[in-house]
């Protein structure tokens, strides 16, 4: 039975073949397109101002600034190349499960922020906010435990999975997302030498 489609965008055949195979092998139904004359940070800029599925980069730019620039237009992971074919299909897994999550019929208030976790929807003083699946997950791990100080690592666990690889500060990328679109109607303090901590009041 399939367990879904992935769309791989990119513009080298022999890359492409090699994601559909292992994804195929898995169980999924694989789409592939060319890059259009745009590269792949505008594609998933693109994407985010009409969707919120999961995005995954494949991509030879292995910079900080460019998975930072990734994370922040969207990207729910960041790969780099040369790469492990079974890794991604770990990691494209991972990412569908934090996506799919169970349905939970509970909405959460804090401060002027409103969490529907069953419709998975912000609304920031009432006003609908976009959220990207990763920030949406942050956010309502975040309130879930108002006014505690959690570390990055506790964070990465509790959001991003024990089965995730990658770095802490991809958590600091994500906080920093999320703050900027609750504003103020929310306070996420930063604790020295910890992590992070919403404000409760």
């Amino acid at each position: 039975m399939e367990r879904g489609t992935i769309l791989v965008v990119d513009d080298e055949p022999n890359i492409s073949d090699l994601v559909e195979l292992y994804l195929r092998r898995d169980g999924y139904r694989v789409v592939n397109v060319g890059l259009p004359d745009i590269d792949g940070l505008e594609v998933c800029k693109r994407v985010r101002q009409t969707s919120q599925i999961p995005v995954i980069f494949l991509t030879a730019r292995d910079t900080e600034i460019d998975r930072v620039l990734g994370l922040e237009l969207g990207a729910d992971d960041y790969v780099t190349k040369p790469f492990s074919p079974a890794e991604l299909v770990a990691r494209v897994k991972a990412v569908l499960r934090r996506a799919e999550g169970g349905p939970a019929a509970e909405i959460v208030q804090v401060g002027g922020v409103t969490i529907d976790m069953g419709r998975r929807e912000v609304r920031v003083r009432g006003e609908p906010a976009a959220f990207t699946t990763k920030e949406f997950d942050l956010l309502k791990f975040l309130a879930e435990q108002p006014g505690l100080a959690l570390s990055r690592q506790q964070i990465l666990d509790g959001v991003w999975g024990f089965d995730w690889f990658g770095d802490v500060r991809t958590v600091d990328v994500h906080i920093a997302q999320v703050r900027k679109k609750v504003d103020d109607a929310v306070q996420i303090d930063t604790v020295r030498g910890v992590g992070y901590r919403l404000d409760a009041n």
